[in-house]
């Protein structure tokens, strides 16, 4: 194989056989071919895309430059959930420990902070003592024996995938469908679950700004879930607002801890119920879609669902004395207010500008070094739709840097458009 011509071949839009893509990558593991080379090629699938049997067999070969966990053994479904990425969303930390509390087994890889969108484990760390690096053979363990564990991406599980990522990051090529569906899918399938459901999220503040690129993203996602013999449904969320009522670190962990006790958003348990649904139907614990929604209702209200993430942090290291005076820990030094100058309806968030600020105040990593601050982030008071009079708080932003506080407050000054007519914001699309 000459890797300038699979390039030049990719780059004339022509198709790549599975042994093509298996050989590059797989030389590519072995240092045979260089980075640029490799990015050269990712360039190209960014501007030309791939067929389905491409995307396939990319997913094929990242899934098996590594290893793949089984859980044949265990009696319970297997299963797990993947959001596309969001402001806000801190879906994954309420509805892991409720669907293990169902019966589920939810073997649950997480990732750190993506861009403007926030990270599960980023935020998992914020519970004093947790560990979310644990080894495959103690994931496998805790997944057996109390039914969910939530850890991030090993050394083991999908190399390939971990190396081109690294590249996609610093090359412009993330916003690829082929290459963002080849990453995802590639971890999930190695996790050995059985059913898999994704929150393919649209909007000013997602990956994907329009309906129609969601619609082909979550199309491809299903594509390969069906290619593996995974169970995958789609739910197709709006992001042109943030989900909850904060975003940030520390914060939407009290927030899920809120959601589990029964005193969460109704927008991030509608989303946590929706999701929750999908998995409770393909595991044939409900029969009904209404029924898999009063079922979640009923283990948050009883305090099963609680009683499992408490579970899952004590095994993972965590300090549950902490989690008791959760509502005292990690208080932020400093703080600012933002008012509307002006009455009428909330009727637009730039909630990409939110997620970027709260990167500015310390949520997120701007270099791999940075140092993220647990006590950082934004609480919001008025979403689309709300009526605000003049001097109303829209948000207050918080963290223990006052230098990052003021270049957040730069970007959040203009995130608020306010006007005379209500508007309705849907935020279950499909």
């Amino acid at each position: 194989m000459i890797p300038s011509e699979i390039i030049k071949q990719k780059r004339n839009g022509n198709e790549l056989s599975h042994i093509q893509i298996k050989d590059f990558i797989n030389d590519y593991l072995s240092g045979e071919i260089p980075e640029y080379q490799m990015s050269a090629l990712l360039m190209a699938i960014f501007f030309n895309g791939m067929t389905n049997s491409e995307i396939s067999a990319l997913v094929d070969v990242m899934l098996n430059s590594g290893e793949r966990m089984d859980f044949a053994h265990n009696s319970n479904y297997v299963a797990d959930k993947h959001s596309t990425g969001g402001v806000g969303d801190k879906v994954s930390i309420i509805l892991g420990p409720l669907l293990a509390a169902a019966g589920i087994a939810i073997p649950m890889l997480s990732g750190r902070s993506l861009g403007h969108t926030g990270g599960t484990l980023d935020k998992l760390e914020t519970i004093p003592g947790f560990k979310v690096d644990i080894t495959l053979d103690d994931f496998r363990k805790q997944v057996d024996s109390i039914g969910i564990a939530m850890i991030g991406q090993t050394k083991e599980i999908c190399p390939a995938d971990r190396r081109m990522y690294a590249l996609r990051d610093v090359t412009g090529t993330v916003e690829s469908i082929p290459l963002i569906s080849g990453s995802i899918m590639s971890k999930k399938i190695a996790e050995g679950i059985q059913g898999l459901v994704l929150d393919v999220k649209t909007g000013n503040g997602a990956f994907m700004k329009n309906i129609d690129d969601a619609r082909k993203l979550g199309n491809t996602l299903k594509m390969i879930g069906k290619s593996f013999n995974i169970n995958t449904d789609i739910v197709y969320t709006s992001m042109d607002q943030p989900l909850g009522k904060t975003a940030g670190l520390w914060c939407e962990v009290q927030e899920s801890i809120d959601g589990l006790k029964g005193n969460g958003p109704d927008d991030t348990m509608q989303v946590t119920f929706e999701l929750g649904a999908k998995l409770l139907l393909q595991a044939g614990l409900s029969k009904t879609h209404s029924e898999a929604i009063a079922l979640q209702k009923e283990l948050i209200l009883n305090g099963k669902a609680y009683e499992k993430f408490l579970e899952m942090v004590k095994y993972q290291g965590g300090n549950l004395q902490d989690i008791e005076n959760y509502n005292k820990l990690h208080q932020p030094k400093f703080s600012k207010n933002f008012k509307t100058e002006k009455s009428g309806y909330i009727q637009s968030i730039d909630t990409y500008k939110i997620g970027l600020a709260t990167i500015e105040l310390g949520c997120g990593r701007k270099k791999t070094t940075d140092i993220i601050d647990p006590t950082a982030g934004i609480q919001f008071d008025k979403k689309i739709g709300d009526k605000v009079n003049k001097d109303d708080r829209l948000l207050k932003f918080f963290n223990s840097d006052s230098t990052k506080l003021i270049f957040a407050e730069t970007l959040l000054k203009d995130c608020f458009q306010i006007g005379e007519e209500k508007v309705e914001h849907k935020l279950i699309l499909d």
